[in-house]
Protein backbone atom coordinates (compact mmCIF):
# COMPACT_ATOMS: atom_id res chain seq x y z
CA UNK A 1 0.00 0.00 0.00
CA UNK A 2 1.51 3.40 -0.68
CA UNK A 3 2.06 6.30 1.50
CA UNK A 4 0.01 9.19 1.61
CA UNK A 5 1.80 12.52 1.32
CA UNK A 6 -0.19 15.74 1.84
CA UNK A 7 2.10 19.04 0.80
CA UNK A 8 1.15 22.45 -0.07
CA UNK A 9 2.59 21.82 -3.27
CA UNK A 10 3.22 19.26 -5.74
CA UNK A 11 5.54 19.55 -8.99
CA UNK A 12 5.89 17.11 -12.00
CA UNK A 13 8.79 17.87 -13.80
CA UNK A 14 12.14 18.88 -12.81
CA UNK A 15 13.76 20.89 -15.27
CA UNK A 16 14.27 24.64 -15.59
CA UNK A 17 10.16 25.91 -14.42
CA UNK A 18 10.12 23.20 -12.11
CA UNK A 19 12.72 22.93 -10.15
CA UNK A 20 11.86 27.06 -10.20
CA UNK A 21 8.62 26.38 -8.19
CA UNK A 22 10.44 24.03 -5.82
CA UNK A 23 13.25 26.04 -4.76
CA UNK A 24 11.59 29.44 -4.17
CA UNK A 25 8.41 28.03 -2.25
CA UNK A 26 10.89 25.76 -0.43
CA UNK A 27 12.36 29.22 0.32
CA UNK A 28 9.78 30.03 2.09
CA UNK A 29 9.31 27.25 4.29
CA UNK A 30 6.40 25.62 2.10
CA UNK A 31 5.95 21.81 1.90
CA UNK A 32 7.08 20.88 -1.72
CA UNK A 33 7.18 17.17 -3.73
CA UNK A 34 8.64 17.06 -6.97
CA UNK A 35 8.44 14.66 -9.20
CA UNK A 36 10.96 13.63 -11.93
CA UNK A 37 10.86 10.43 -14.22
CA UNK A 38 13.96 11.20 -16.50
CA UNK A 39 17.15 13.48 -15.53
CA UNK A 40 17.17 16.26 -12.81
CA UNK A 41 17.37 19.13 -15.02
CA UNK A 42 15.62 18.13 -17.85
CA UNK A 43 16.09 18.77 -21.79
CA UNK A 44 17.78 22.06 -20.83
CA UNK A 45 20.47 20.78 -18.75
CA UNK A 46 20.90 17.21 -20.56
CA UNK A 47 20.04 17.53 -24.14
CA UNK A 48 19.11 21.47 -25.33
CA UNK A 49 21.13 24.45 -24.01
CA UNK A 50 23.70 23.50 -22.18
CA UNK A 51 24.85 20.97 -24.37
CA UNK A 52 24.35 23.01 -27.65
CA UNK A 53 26.05 26.26 -26.42
CA UNK A 54 29.38 23.62 -24.98
CA UNK A 55 29.52 22.82 -28.62
CA UNK A 56 29.44 26.03 -30.09
CA UNK A 57 31.91 27.37 -28.04
CA UNK A 58 33.82 24.11 -29.26
CA UNK A 59 33.13 24.87 -33.12
CA UNK A 60 33.93 28.60 -32.38
CA UNK A 61 36.96 28.16 -31.40
CA UNK A 62 38.04 26.26 -34.13
CA UNK A 63 36.82 28.66 -36.52
CA UNK A 64 39.00 31.28 -34.86
CA UNK A 65 42.07 29.31 -35.74
CA UNK A 66 41.07 28.96 -39.07
CA UNK A 67 40.92 32.54 -39.34
CA UNK A 68 43.78 33.48 -37.19
CA UNK A 69 45.48 35.81 -40.06
CA UNK A 70 43.33 38.51 -39.83
CA UNK A 71 45.60 39.24 -36.27
CA UNK A 72 48.27 39.11 -37.46
CA UNK A 73 48.77 35.36 -36.20
CA UNK A 74 49.23 32.42 -38.46
CA UNK A 75 46.44 30.26 -39.72
CA UNK A 76 45.80 26.80 -39.00
CA UNK A 77 43.81 23.81 -39.91
CA UNK A 78 42.40 22.58 -35.96
CA UNK A 79 42.63 18.88 -35.48
CA UNK A 80 38.98 18.00 -34.03
CA UNK A 81 39.12 14.89 -31.68
CA UNK A 82 35.46 14.85 -31.56
CA UNK A 83 35.29 12.22 -28.57
CA UNK A 84 37.27 15.09 -26.93
CA UNK A 85 34.26 17.64 -28.28
CA UNK A 86 31.72 14.63 -26.63
CA UNK A 87 34.05 14.73 -23.68
CA UNK A 88 34.08 18.93 -22.84
CA UNK A 89 29.85 18.84 -23.61
CA UNK A 90 29.51 16.31 -20.56
CA UNK A 91 32.34 18.31 -18.53
CA UNK A 92 30.28 21.42 -19.14
CA UNK A 93 26.54 18.96 -18.13
CA UNK A 94 28.42 17.80 -15.51
CA UNK A 95 29.94 21.08 -13.98
CA UNK A 96 26.34 22.18 -13.56
CA UNK A 97 24.28 19.19 -12.54
CA UNK A 98 24.85 19.51 -9.15
CA UNK A 99 22.91 22.95 -8.64
CA UNK A 100 19.97 20.14 -9.97
CA UNK A 101 20.47 17.52 -8.27
CA UNK A 102 17.94 15.59 -5.81
CA UNK A 103 21.01 16.09 -3.46
CA UNK A 104 20.80 19.87 -3.15
CA UNK A 105 16.79 20.08 -3.57
CA UNK A 106 16.34 17.58 -0.33
CA UNK A 107 19.29 20.07 1.39
CA UNK A 108 16.32 22.92 0.52
CA UNK A 109 13.62 20.60 2.06
CA UNK A 110 11.77 19.57 -0.93
CA UNK A 111 10.95 15.90 -0.99
CA UNK A 112 11.97 14.54 -4.06
CA UNK A 113 10.27 11.33 -6.07
CA UNK A 114 12.44 9.91 -8.79
CA UNK A 115 9.81 8.28 -10.79
CA UNK A 116 7.37 8.90 -13.06
CA UNK A 117 3.81 10.99 -12.10
CA UNK A 118 0.50 10.32 -13.03
CA UNK A 119 -2.64 11.95 -12.11
CA UNK A 120 -5.62 9.08 -10.81
CA UNK A 121 -8.25 11.74 -9.86
CA UNK A 122 -8.70 15.92 -9.92
CA UNK A 123 -6.58 16.05 -6.93
CA UNK A 124 -4.19 12.79 -6.34
CA UNK A 125 -1.19 11.75 -8.21
CA UNK A 126 0.58 8.69 -7.85
CA UNK A 127 4.19 8.61 -8.31
CA UNK A 128 6.96 5.94 -7.32
CA UNK A 129 4.68 4.02 -4.76
CA UNK A 130 3.73 7.44 -3.47
CA UNK A 131 0.13 9.11 -3.14
CA UNK A 132 0.26 12.97 -3.49
CA UNK A 133 -2.52 14.63 -2.36
CA UNK A 134 -2.01 18.88 -2.37
CA UNK A 135 -3.33 22.01 -1.88
CA UNK A 136 -1.60 22.72 -5.81
CA UNK A 137 -0.53 20.82 -8.30
CA UNK A 138 2.08 22.42 -11.40
CA UNK A 139 2.74 20.74 -14.29
CA UNK A 140 6.30 21.27 -15.69
CA UNK A 141 6.88 18.22 -17.75
CA UNK A 142 8.83 19.94 -21.12
CA UNK A 143 8.47 19.04 -24.38
CA UNK A 144 10.69 16.80 -26.71
CA UNK A 145 11.88 16.45 -30.12
CA UNK A 146 9.00 16.67 -32.44
CA UNK A 147 9.23 13.54 -35.19
CA UNK A 148 7.46 14.13 -38.28
CA UNK A 149 5.45 11.41 -40.53
CA UNK A 150 8.15 11.26 -42.70
CA UNK A 151 8.10 7.78 -44.70
CA UNK A 152 11.09 5.49 -44.45
CA UNK A 153 12.25 7.84 -41.05
CA UNK A 154 11.27 5.12 -38.72
CA UNK A 155 13.63 2.87 -40.56
CA UNK A 156 16.87 4.46 -40.26
CA UNK A 157 18.90 5.64 -37.03
CA UNK A 158 18.15 9.06 -37.00
CA UNK A 159 19.21 11.63 -34.39
CA UNK A 160 17.25 14.21 -32.39
CA UNK A 161 18.36 16.65 -29.46
CA UNK A 162 18.05 14.19 -27.22
CA UNK A 163 21.13 11.64 -29.11
CA UNK A 164 22.76 13.94 -30.65
CA UNK A 165 25.19 15.02 -28.30
CA UNK A 166 25.70 11.14 -27.38
CA UNK A 167 27.94 10.97 -30.77
CA UNK A 168 32.04 10.39 -29.91
CA UNK A 169 32.40 9.85 -33.76
CA UNK A 170 32.90 12.95 -36.22
CA UNK A 171 29.65 12.87 -38.79
CA UNK A 172 30.90 12.29 -42.11
CA UNK A 173 27.79 14.13 -43.89
CA UNK A 174 24.93 15.44 -41.72
CA UNK A 175 21.51 16.33 -43.14
CA UNK A 176 19.53 19.03 -40.63
CA UNK A 177 15.56 18.41 -41.57
CA UNK A 178 14.70 21.91 -40.03
CA UNK A 179 16.33 25.37 -40.62
CA UNK A 180 14.79 26.44 -37.15
CA UNK A 181 17.05 27.86 -34.52
CA UNK A 182 18.13 24.44 -33.33
CA UNK A 183 18.76 23.20 -36.94
CA UNK A 184 21.21 26.39 -37.90
CA UNK A 185 22.92 26.13 -34.40
CA UNK A 186 23.98 22.45 -35.12
CA UNK A 187 24.46 23.19 -38.89
CA UNK A 188 26.98 25.69 -38.09
CA UNK A 189 28.66 23.93 -35.44
CA UNK A 190 29.09 20.58 -36.88
CA UNK A 191 29.83 22.02 -40.28
CA UNK A 192 33.30 24.21 -37.97
CA UNK A 193 33.78 21.06 -36.20
CA UNK A 194 34.39 19.48 -40.16
CA UNK A 195 31.60 17.91 -41.12
CA UNK A 196 29.99 17.76 -44.28
CA UNK A 197 26.72 19.45 -43.83
CA UNK A 198 22.96 19.93 -45.76
CA UNK A 199 20.06 21.63 -44.05
CA UNK A 200 16.58 21.04 -45.72
CA UNK A 201 13.81 22.98 -44.67
CA UNK A 202 9.91 23.35 -45.80
CA UNK A 203 9.42 26.75 -45.78
CA UNK A 204 12.27 29.68 -44.38
CA UNK A 205 15.32 29.11 -42.53
CA UNK A 206 14.81 31.16 -39.60
CA UNK A 207 11.27 31.77 -40.60
CA UNK A 208 10.22 33.40 -37.04
CA UNK A 209 12.89 36.25 -37.11
CA UNK A 210 13.12 39.45 -39.02
CA UNK A 211 13.93 38.36 -42.76
CA UNK A 212 16.77 41.55 -42.86
CA UNK A 213 18.77 40.27 -40.07
CA UNK A 214 18.18 36.51 -40.88
CA UNK A 215 19.88 37.23 -44.06
CA UNK A 216 22.88 38.33 -42.52
CA UNK A 217 23.08 35.30 -40.39
CA UNK A 218 22.61 32.76 -43.29
CA UNK A 219 25.16 34.53 -45.83
CA UNK A 220 27.99 33.94 -42.74
CA UNK A 221 26.58 30.07 -42.32
CA UNK A 222 26.96 29.42 -46.12
CA UNK A 223 30.29 30.65 -46.26
CA UNK A 224 31.04 28.47 -43.58
CA UNK A 225 30.01 25.85 -46.36
CA UNK A 226 26.68 25.00 -45.50
CA UNK A 227 24.69 23.97 -48.19
CA UNK A 228 21.20 25.21 -47.37
CA UNK A 229 17.81 23.90 -49.21
CA UNK A 230 15.07 25.84 -48.31
CA UNK A 231 11.41 25.58 -49.71
CA UNK A 232 12.41 21.99 -49.77
CA UNK A 233 10.48 19.14 -48.91
CA UNK A 234 11.35 16.29 -47.36
CA UNK A 235 9.28 13.33 -49.61
CA UNK A 236 10.89 9.79 -47.69
CA UNK A 237 14.24 8.62 -45.80
CA UNK A 238 15.81 5.36 -46.68
CA UNK A 239 19.52 3.59 -45.59
CA UNK A 240 21.77 3.78 -48.05
CA UNK A 241 24.75 1.11 -47.85
CA UNK A 242 25.88 0.00 -44.77
CA UNK A 243 25.81 3.45 -42.44
CA UNK A 244 24.49 5.66 -44.76
CA UNK A 245 21.36 7.48 -45.45
CA UNK A 246 19.36 8.59 -48.79
CA UNK A 247 16.85 12.09 -48.32
CA UNK A 248 14.62 12.44 -51.02
CA UNK A 249 13.47 15.92 -51.63
CA UNK A 250 11.09 18.00 -53.77
CA UNK A 251 11.95 21.72 -55.30
CA UNK A 252 9.06 23.56 -57.75
CA UNK A 253 7.87 20.29 -58.16
CA UNK A 254 11.06 18.30 -58.83
CA UNK A 255 12.51 15.83 -56.57
CA UNK A 256 16.25 14.91 -55.99
CA UNK A 257 18.52 12.96 -53.18
CA UNK A 258 20.97 14.40 -50.48
CA UNK A 259 23.02 11.14 -49.44
CA UNK A 260 25.22 11.80 -46.13
CA UNK A 261 26.24 9.47 -43.10
CA UNK A 262 23.93 11.00 -40.67
CA UNK A 263 20.50 12.84 -40.11
CA UNK A 264 19.37 14.88 -37.64
CA UNK A 265 15.98 15.73 -36.76
CA UNK A 266 15.43 19.29 -35.62
CA UNK A 267 11.33 20.04 -36.91
CA UNK A 268 10.28 21.48 -33.53
CA UNK A 269 8.86 20.41 -30.17
CA UNK A 270 6.32 18.38 -28.95
CA UNK A 271 4.90 18.93 -25.77
CA UNK A 272 5.29 16.01 -22.91
CA UNK A 273 1.22 15.47 -21.97
CA UNK A 274 1.56 11.46 -22.22
CA UNK A 275 0.75 8.80 -19.47
CA UNK A 276 0.26 12.14 -16.97
CA UNK A 277 -3.76 11.25 -16.39
CA UNK A 278 -4.31 14.75 -17.78
CA UNK A 279 -8.09 13.50 -18.28
CA UNK A 280 -8.34 11.46 -15.47
CA UNK A 281 -7.73 14.82 -13.33
CA UNK A 282 -9.96 16.89 -15.66
CA UNK A 283 -7.19 19.16 -17.40
CA UNK A 284 -7.91 19.87 -21.02
CA UNK A 285 -5.08 19.18 -23.46
CA UNK A 286 -4.93 18.77 -27.02
CA UNK A 287 -1.51 18.65 -29.51
CA UNK A 288 -0.08 22.02 -28.63
CA UNK A 289 -0.04 21.29 -24.93
CA UNK A 290 -1.62 21.95 -21.84
CA UNK A 291 -4.96 24.73 -21.73
CA UNK A 292 -4.28 27.21 -19.16
CA UNK A 293 -5.65 30.44 -18.51
CA UNK A 294 -3.97 34.10 -18.95
CA UNK A 295 -2.73 32.85 -15.11
CA UNK A 296 -1.10 29.35 -16.06
CA UNK A 297 -4.37 27.95 -14.45
CA UNK A 298 -5.57 24.70 -16.40
CA UNK A 299 -9.36 23.32 -16.19
CA UNK A 300 -9.04 21.95 -12.66
CA UNK A 301 -8.35 24.86 -10.53
CA UNK A 302 -5.80 23.04 -8.43
CA UNK A 303 -3.35 22.81 -11.13
CA UNK A 304 -1.32 24.98 -12.83
CA UNK A 305 1.09 24.34 -16.13
CA UNK A 306 3.81 26.33 -17.24
CA UNK A 307 6.76 26.28 -19.56
CA UNK A 308 6.66 24.67 -23.27
CA UNK A 309 3.94 22.01 -22.20
CA UNK A 310 2.15 25.04 -21.72
CA UNK A 311 2.08 25.64 -25.51
CA UNK A 312 3.36 29.15 -26.32
CA UNK A 313 7.14 30.32 -26.80
CA UNK A 314 9.23 27.37 -25.89
CA UNK A 315 12.44 28.70 -24.04
CA UNK A 316 13.95 27.97 -20.85
CA UNK A 317 13.85 31.59 -19.29
CA UNK A 318 10.15 31.25 -20.34
CA UNK A 319 9.86 28.20 -18.24
CA UNK A 320 11.28 30.29 -15.09
CA UNK A 321 9.36 33.52 -16.07
CA UNK A 322 6.34 31.10 -15.26
CA UNK A 323 7.32 29.94 -12.17
CA UNK A 324 8.01 33.26 -10.71
CA UNK A 325 4.64 33.99 -11.67
CA UNK A 326 3.26 30.69 -9.78
CA UNK A 327 4.64 31.20 -6.85
CA UNK A 328 3.49 34.58 -6.57
CA UNK A 329 -0.09 33.31 -7.35
CA UNK A 330 0.05 30.10 -4.38
CA UNK A 331 1.60 31.93 -2.06
CA UNK A 332 0.66 34.99 -2.35
CA UNK A 333 -2.55 34.49 -4.06
CA UNK A 334 -1.72 37.85 -6.22
CA UNK A 335 -2.14 36.91 -10.03
CA UNK A 336 0.36 36.76 -12.49
CA UNK A 337 -0.12 37.32 -16.61
CA UNK A 338 2.90 36.31 -18.89
CA UNK A 339 3.18 39.31 -20.76
CA UNK A 340 5.00 37.91 -24.21
CA UNK A 341 5.34 41.38 -25.57
CA UNK A 342 8.70 41.45 -23.33
CA UNK A 343 10.27 38.17 -23.48
CA UNK A 344 13.44 38.25 -25.99
CA UNK A 345 14.86 34.80 -27.63
CA UNK A 346 18.38 34.27 -29.50
CA UNK A 347 19.65 31.82 -31.47
CA UNK A 348 23.17 31.27 -30.96
CA UNK A 349 24.90 30.76 -34.54
CA UNK A 350 27.89 33.40 -35.58
CA UNK A 351 27.31 35.66 -35.51
CA UNK A 352 24.03 35.70 -32.85
CA UNK A 353 20.39 36.37 -33.62
CA UNK A 354 18.33 38.10 -30.98
CA UNK A 355 14.75 39.47 -30.79
CA UNK A 356 12.23 41.13 -28.53
CA UNK A 357 8.86 42.75 -28.72
CA UNK A 358 7.39 43.27 -31.87
CA UNK A 359 9.18 42.54 -35.94
CA UNK A 360 8.80 45.49 -38.46
CA UNK A 361 6.07 43.78 -40.04
CA UNK A 362 4.02 43.16 -36.62
CA UNK A 363 4.66 47.13 -35.89
CA UNK A 364 2.91 48.27 -38.90
CA UNK A 365 0.29 46.28 -38.30
CA UNK A 366 -0.15 46.96 -34.79
CA UNK A 367 1.00 50.81 -34.55
CA UNK A 368 0.88 51.83 -38.25
CA UNK A 369 3.19 54.64 -38.32
CA UNK A 370 6.57 53.26 -37.18
CA UNK A 371 10.04 54.77 -37.14
CA UNK A 372 12.93 52.25 -37.84
CA UNK A 373 15.85 52.87 -36.50
CA UNK A 374 19.13 50.97 -37.73
CA UNK A 375 23.04 50.89 -36.59
CA UNK A 376 25.72 48.44 -38.43
CA UNK A 377 28.39 47.02 -36.27
CA UNK A 378 30.99 48.45 -38.89
CA UNK A 379 30.39 51.58 -37.01
CA UNK A 380 31.65 50.45 -33.74
CA UNK A 381 35.26 50.90 -32.54
CA UNK A 382 34.95 47.95 -30.59
CA UNK A 383 33.47 45.83 -33.56
CA UNK A 384 36.51 46.72 -35.72
CA UNK A 385 38.87 45.89 -32.95
CA UNK A 386 37.90 42.59 -33.12
CA UNK A 387 37.02 42.24 -36.53
CA UNK A 388 33.06 41.31 -35.57
CA UNK A 389 31.53 44.38 -38.32
CA UNK A 390 29.10 41.84 -39.65
CA UNK A 391 25.52 42.76 -38.42
CA UNK A 392 23.04 45.58 -37.01
CA UNK A 393 20.95 46.77 -34.32
CA UNK A 394 17.27 47.43 -35.66
CA UNK A 395 15.09 49.23 -33.17
CA UNK A 396 11.53 49.96 -33.93
CA UNK A 397 9.44 53.18 -32.47
CA UNK A 398 6.27 54.75 -32.73
CA UNK A 399 5.93 58.36 -33.63
CA UNK A 400 6.92 59.20 -30.32
CA UNK A 401 9.80 57.15 -29.69
CA UNK A 402 8.49 54.48 -27.64
CA UNK A 403 10.45 51.29 -27.87
CA UNK A 404 7.86 48.33 -29.88
CA UNK A 405 10.60 45.91 -30.73
CA UNK A 406 14.50 45.34 -31.44
CA UNK A 407 16.21 42.69 -33.55
CA UNK A 408 19.75 42.47 -33.46
CA UNK A 409 22.03 39.91 -36.05
CA UNK A 410 25.76 40.24 -34.76
CA UNK A 411 28.59 39.32 -31.97
CA UNK A 412 27.15 38.70 -28.65
CA UNK A 413 22.88 39.81 -29.94
CA UNK A 414 22.10 37.23 -27.17
CA UNK A 415 23.49 39.61 -24.44
CA UNK A 416 23.01 42.92 -26.12
CA UNK A 417 19.54 42.41 -26.49
CA UNK A 418 18.89 42.44 -22.87
CA UNK A 419 18.80 46.59 -22.55
CA UNK A 420 16.00 46.43 -25.05
CA UNK A 421 14.23 44.13 -22.89
CA UNK A 422 14.37 46.17 -20.36
CA UNK A 423 13.25 48.81 -22.17
CA UNK A 424 10.15 47.03 -23.06
CA UNK A 425 9.56 45.85 -19.81
CA UNK A 426 9.53 49.24 -18.32
CA UNK A 427 7.58 51.07 -21.37
CA UNK A 428 10.73 53.20 -22.03
CA UNK A 429 11.35 55.86 -24.77
CA UNK A 430 14.39 55.89 -27.49
CA UNK A 431 15.22 59.15 -25.82
CA UNK A 432 15.85 56.57 -22.42
CA UNK A 433 18.94 55.11 -23.89
CA UNK A 434 20.06 57.88 -25.27
CA UNK A 435 20.85 58.54 -21.53
CA UNK A 436 22.77 56.01 -19.85
CA UNK A 437 26.44 56.10 -20.79
CA UNK A 438 28.02 52.66 -21.95
CA UNK A 439 31.89 52.08 -21.07
CA UNK A 440 34.04 52.63 -24.02
CA UNK A 441 34.82 50.76 -26.76
CA UNK A 442 32.04 47.97 -25.85
CA UNK A 443 29.50 47.13 -28.59
CA UNK A 444 26.69 47.87 -26.57
CA UNK A 445 27.37 51.63 -27.61
CA UNK A 446 25.76 50.45 -30.90
CA UNK A 447 22.30 49.96 -29.30
CA UNK A 448 22.85 53.64 -27.87
CA UNK A 449 23.71 54.89 -31.31
CA UNK A 450 20.72 53.65 -32.71
CA UNK A 451 18.18 55.39 -30.25
CA UNK A 452 20.12 58.47 -30.50
CA UNK A 453 19.48 58.23 -34.40
CA UNK A 454 15.53 59.14 -33.62
CA UNK A 455 16.70 62.41 -33.06
CA UNK A 456 18.66 62.92 -35.71
CA UNK A 457 15.67 64.71 -38.30
CA UNK A 458 15.70 67.26 -34.94
CA UNK A 459 19.19 68.87 -36.01
CA UNK A 460 17.82 69.18 -39.83
CA UNK A 461 14.43 71.25 -38.93
CA UNK A 462 14.36 75.16 -39.62
CA UNK A 463 12.69 76.06 -36.46
CA UNK A 464 15.23 74.13 -34.14
CA UNK A 465 17.93 75.93 -35.71
CA UNK A 466 16.14 78.95 -35.86
CA UNK A 467 16.06 78.82 -31.78
CA UNK A 468 19.44 77.84 -31.62
CA UNK A 469 20.52 81.08 -33.60
CA UNK A 470 18.03 83.11 -31.14
CA UNK A 471 19.73 81.76 -28.27
CA UNK A 472 23.37 82.45 -29.26
CA UNK A 473 22.46 86.56 -29.41
CA UNK A 474 22.40 86.52 -25.89
CA UNK A 475 26.20 85.30 -25.89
Amino acid sequence: MSDVLTPDICVIGAGSGGLTVAAAAAAFGVSVVLIEGGKMGGDCLNYGCVPSKAMIAAAKTAHSMRHAEKFGIKAVEPEVNFRRVHDHVHDVIGAIAPNDSVERFTALGVRVIEAHGTFTDARTVEAGGHTIKARRFVVATGSRAFVPPIPGLDQVDYLTNETLFEQTRKPGHLIVVGGGPIGMEMAQAHRRLGSEVTVIEAFKAMGKDDPELVSIVLDRIRDDGVEMMEETKVVSVEKRGKNGVRVTVEHDGEQSHVDGTHILVATGRAPNTENLGLDAAGIAHDRRGITVTDALRTTNKRVYAIGDVAGGLQFTHVAGYHAGLVVQSILFRLPGKPNNDIIPWATYTDPELAHVGLTEEQARKKAGDITILRWPYAENDRAQAERKTDGLVKMITDKKGRILGASIAGANAGEMINIFALALSKKMKAGDLRGFIAPYPTMTEITKRAATSFAAPMTRKPMVRRIIGFLRRFG
